[in-house]
């Protein structure tokens, strides 16, 4: 009784859809039944003064053994220590000893209108299948995330005091979709392309160069180098994007008029978690640890040993319960850099959580990143060098 009411409980009262919620709702009312099929066996195996004792403890060991089932089937999906595993498994061992006992004296002989017993047992256990499938499944695949970016430059314009192009900086993003999300990362960096030019070509330059990095190869150009201009942040991790909202952020790049680039490009970049599938805590994953900082604790990590890092970390919850308890704890990372060359940001989701340095190994992480999940969305735009000097002048 009690684990059933612990594992719906949160469904039941958080559960961010309708299906999650009535599949904790039923979990509370097994639990409901388990409470009254206890006292119910001292009645049967007793004078038998109640004339439905007999059926009560046969749903409560039949619910037992379904949920206990249910568990144990998950559980050995991943196979991994959880605190809940000393509770489902003994009492999975105990109610198929329990029904077994009940099969021998055929307690379903004396039950009033077995047919509908039957029934009412089975409508009950393909509503609480179809929700978990409906919850797990086919709603995260129905609903997509719809994620709309942009990036663009704005009308540069030339400050008289020092000869520099200040160009604007457009970046936003808006949720069309019906899906709220978590914004895990995020992060833009603006570059400036630096190409060789030559009249006189017999064929396609850097063409292996071209191959190895997946990038396009010109005749009259090679592949041009690359130079931050710029690189930032646009939200705080932590944030939500709910369906219908929008987050803009206005940045003012400064070049010297003097610069040789051949064109300007930005990329932005946004990572998602759905939170139809996972909740963080609100009051942990915003807050950045420094990595080069020894007062940080297991955060903590030497600059000769980890590149300097804010981390952003938290526990995540599977918003259905039955995947918490059967697996170990999740919890998802998230780090950004800056160096004098770039800005970089990865995150994981993953059992990982700093006690030991080892981390996750990659299956883990791209199977929990899907199960919760995650999607990286970006945007680019590029534009002339010189279109920028022209309108300036």
């Amino acid at each position: 009784m009690t684990l059933l009411v612990v594992i719906g409980m949160p469904d039941m009262l958080e559960g961010l859809t309708f299906a999650g919620r009535v599949t904790g709702f039923l979990f509370v009312f097994a639990g409901v039944v388990q409470g009254a099929a206890a006292p119910a066996v001292l009645d049967h195996w007793g004078k038998r003064r109640v004339r439905y004792s007999g059926a009560t403890v046969l749903l409560g060991t039949l619910i037992a053994l379904a949920a206990e089932s249910l568990f144990m089937l998950l559980w050995l999906q991943e196979r991994e220590y959880t605190p809940y595993l000393l509770a489902y498994f003994p009492l999975w061992l105990w109610s198929l000893w329990a029904l077994w006992l009940l099969i021998l004296e055929k307690t379903w002989m004396g039950i009033p209108h077995p047919k509908s017993f039957a029934a009412g047992i089975t409508t009950t256990a393909i509503i609480a299948s179809a929700n978990l499938a409906y919850s797990s499944m086919y709603q995260p695949a129905s609903q997509p995330l719809l994620i709309s970016l942009e990036a663009k430059f704005g009308e540069p314009t030339v400050d008289p005091r020092t000869s520099f192009i200040e160009v604007p900086l457009t970046l936003r993003a808006r949720n069309k979709g019906k899906v709220p999300a978590y914004i895990i990362n995020d992060d833009y960096s603006v570059w400036g392309h630096v190409v060789e030019l030559s009249d006189n070509s017999s064929g396609l330059k850097d063409t292996k160069k071209a191959m190895e990095e997946e990038t396009d190869s010109a005749r009259y150009a090679r592949l041009p180098d690359y130079k931050t201009i710029t690189a930032g942040r646009f939200v705080a991790p932590g944030s939500t994007l709910d369906p219908g909202a929008e987050y803009t952020a206005e940045r003012l790049i400064h070049i010297p008029r003097e610069a040789n680039y051949n064109s300007l490009e930005i990329y932005f970049s946004l990572g998602l978690m759905r939170k139809d599938k996972g909740r963080i805590n609100d009051w942990e994953f915003p807050y950045p640890h420094r990595s080069w900082d020894k007062r940080e604790g297991r955060f903590y990590c030497p600059p000769r040993d980890c590149e300097e890092s804010l981390i952003y970390h938290s526990k995540v919850r599977h918003n259905n319960n039955i995947v918490n308890v059967t697996r170990r704890p999740r919890y998802v990372t998230t780090w950004w850099s800056v160096t004098p060359e770039d800005s970089t940001t990865d995150s994981s989701i993953s059992s990982f959580h700093f006690q030991r340095r080892k981390e996750a190994d990659e299956e883990e992480r791209e199977r929990e990143m899907d199960r919760y999940g995650f999607r990286l969305f970006y945007a680019e735009a590029m534009t002339p060098f010189a279109a920028l000097t022209q309108k300036r002048n």
